[in-house]
């Protein structure tokens, strides 16, 4: 028996360490599964505050909203960018870790004050827009460096189907525990003191980002340390990398995974950009809240993601749970929208639902991108890269005009009855019928594979 297996398409050919697809251990599993803890623990505080520390600091919500968009269009035209050239000369792990850098360097300046401003010596809307949106872009090049570097490494790790999707669960666990460290600072932070000036806002802010950076650095150096770069050879006649977008693009299952992929980080992503606007303004509970619902949310997500992986996989039961997951946001949003304040303590329950949704839908959704891609490694960075894309620019769409319509202060309203807000209708309505979209798209795919395996050893165990 030889001893590598060759996978030629289009000019490509790939050379495997292994003829038969093998689980992974547990060690390889775990290391792989924190690589992406940094860039975790930062999207967490992203979407979560940035929102709120634009608009504390002074920032209209029409500025906050262009930073958010410009670093989510600088997101995602690198993605597609890191995708290509990731695809054409490999290092995944040099990428991985160009990408760490970046975004530890541009963090503490997103959330820690206006360098141009400071430069200049102005306060005014205009350079502070500026400002923040260069870090944002900084910020953002980097991040989807380390993602798409990570994410596509998995197919070259392993072919083992089940071993992909506990190398999947397993980066979703660990995603939910960097945001409940993020929460645990929050907490700890914005149960300390009421601040009122922006001086300590920025200092409260720029504390969480010290720390965040310096937790997600140190699960940077275990995955640096302990994962292999993935044993691929690429052998290129020029033309493959155009044969490559060719061939992904006439799968009718591409487009199927796409909008399963897109519509899933529409849910998570919008949802948690407004979740603590929501229950601040819109519910009028405490200021712990805007922590504490966020990390019961991430919590229920981690014991979901780490429960999953202990089944056995295959496209149908892949499509089973995702839909399960879709209707029971559906659920989940409609509550939402019509949650009164004198219920908001009912929250804590959507906060469980909500998290055992987001991890259903989150990790079938990214095992779905992995049994797309399957064996045919070549072009598998623009696999990811492409619907990363995609994402990037219609969750950044949607968050710009949502959050130009936002209200700093809010409204006047009866305790026993909804109100409508732009908030509610943002957490409420865009997840849930986005949800109901990929429940149907998932109806009509058609994996190949149909015979569930299980990976030999357990994870986290």
């Amino acid at each position: 028996m030889k001893a590598s297996n060759n996978y030629e398409r289009r000019g490509i050919s790939y050379i495997m360490a292994d003829d038969e697809p093998k689980s992974l251990g547990r060690c390889s599993v775990f290391t792989y599964g924190v690589g992406h803890m940094l860039n975790d623990i930062t999207a967490a505080c992203w979407y979560t505050y940035l929102l709120l520390y634009l608009t504390d600091i002074g920032l209209s919500p029409s500025n906050a909203a262009t930073v958010t968009l410009t670093g989510q269009f600088a997101d995602a035209f690198m993605t597609i960018i890191a995708g290509e050239l990731i695809d054409r000369f490999g290092h995944f792990k040099l990428w991985h870790g160009m990408g760490c850098l970046l975004v530890a360097v541009s963090f503490t300046s997103l959330f820690g004050g206006c360098l141009p401003c400071k430069i200049l010596g102005s306060d005014s809307p205009i350079v502070q827009t500026a400002g923040y949106c260069v870090s944002a872009v900084i910020f953002c090049c980097g991040w989807s460096c380390t993602q798409i570097s990570h994410m596509s490494m998995v197919n070259g790790v392993t072919l083992n189907p089940t071993s992909r999707v506990a190398c999947v669960s397993c980066r979703n666990a660990f995603t939910m525990i960097a945001s409940l460290i993020l929460y645990a600072i929050a907490l700890f932070i914005f149960n300390k003191k009421t601040s009122s000036s922006q001086v300590e806002i920025k200092n409260q802010y720029q504390f969480m980002a010290y720390m965040s950076i310096f937790i997600g650095g140190v699960f940077v150096i275990i995955f640096q340390l302990g994962t292999k770069e993935p044993s691929l050879k690429q052998e290129s006649d020029g033309r493959s990398a155009a044969a490559s977008w060719r061939y992904w693009l006439k799968k009718v299952l591409y487009y199927q995974v796409l909008s399963i992929y897109v519509l899933t980080r529409v849910v998570t992503n919008v949802s948690q950009t407004f979740l603590a606007v929501y229950v601040i303004n819109d519910l009028r509970m405490s200021p712990s809240s805007k922590a504490l619902v966020p990390a019961i949310i991430y919590l229920t997500s981690f014991i979901t993601s780490v429960l999953l992986q202990e089944l056995k996989w295959s496209g149908e039961r892949l499509k089973a749970f995702f839909s399960a997951g879709g209707l029971l946001w559906l659920f989940c949003g409609t509550s939402v929208i019509f949650l009164p304040i004198n219920m908001n303590a009912f929250m804590y329950v959507l906060s469980v639902l909500i998290g055992i949704a987001n991890a259903l839908m989150m990790v079938t959704a990214i095992g779905m991108e992995s049994e797309l891609v399957d064996k045919d490694l070549d072009g598998s960075a623009f696999v990811y890269g492409s619907l990363g894309f995609i994402d990037k620019v219609l969750c950044g769409v949607f968050l710009y005009f949502l959050e130009s319509y936002e209200r700093k202060d809010p409204v006047a309203c009866d305790p026993a009855y909804p109100c409508f807000s732009v908030t509610r209708f943002s957490l409420g309505f865009i997840p849930g019928i986005s949800s109901l979209i990929g429940v149907i798209v998932a109806f009509f795919i058609r994996f190949h594979t149909s015979h569930p395996k299980t990976s030999t050893e357990p994870l986290l165990a």
